[in-house]
């Protein structure tokens, strides 16, 4: 199953899975990021349903996804249906560019990555929230082991098992952070862990 296929079919309960997944604190993850990006334009790469749209402050947002399902229930008037790999913007286009649990299904990091490069005005910042494994070995395996349990149950409770199952698999498909992003075109300004044994991470990005 493709992850367009994915979230078209999880559109309208994705959000509330989240929340409780996280506990509540989804939101306060994308907020963590978001208050390192400058004031200006930005675009919300893989905007889903609009649930950063508040967080954005005075910012003019442009909301970007391949689900239309998904941008169909985003309030934000400035939508496109699009993929990261081959943004349909000119360059230099925005001040900074936002992405929130999107970069595991991406189908090219380095492809995305250089799109955001060339988007982005000079000096322009990028911010990334995801989920990743932890660091030590007995904490991956820990976590390995809770996603495949918890994952597919909340996924049967929303009548949606084969979906969250491709959710756990895919918390596999990529290096860790530090790795993902340090050979990139952009410069890593700082990255942190946040949530239970540091399975979400932030990484702010910079244009030279």
């Amino acid at each position: 199953m493709k992850p367009r296929e994915v979230f078209s079919r999880i559109a309208r309960r994705y959000d509330t899975v989240n929340r409780i997944l996280s506990l509540g604190r989804d939101g306060a993850w994308r907020r963590s990021a978001i208050a390192h990006l400058p004031e200006g334009r930005v675009l919300d790469l893989g905007a889903g349903t609009g649930a950063a749209n508040r967080d954005f402050g005075t910012r003019t947002v442009v909301a970007l996804d391949p689900s239309q399902p998904m941008l169909g229930l985003n309030p934000e008037p400035r939508r496109v249906a699009g993929y990261g790999e081959h943004l349909p913007f000119a360059d230099g286009a925005f001040d900074a560019v936002f992405s929130a649990y999107v970069f595991r299904n991406l189908e090219s990091i380095p492809a995305t990555l250089g799109e955001i490069h060339r988007v982005l005005r000079p000096g322009g910042a990028a911010a990334v929230v995801d989920l990743s494994r932890p660091g030590s070995s007995w904490q991956r395996a820990l976590h390995r082991l809770g996603t495949a349990i918890v994952l597919p149950v909340v996924g049967t409770l929303f009548g949606s098992p084969r979906e969250y199952w491709y959710l756990h698999r895919s918390l596999d498909k990529l290096p860790p952070p530090q790795a993902l992003f340090g050979e990139g075109p952009l410069v890593v300004e700082r990255l942190w862990r946040m949530g239970p044994l540091g399975f979400v991470y932030g990484v702010v990005l910079r244009k030279g």
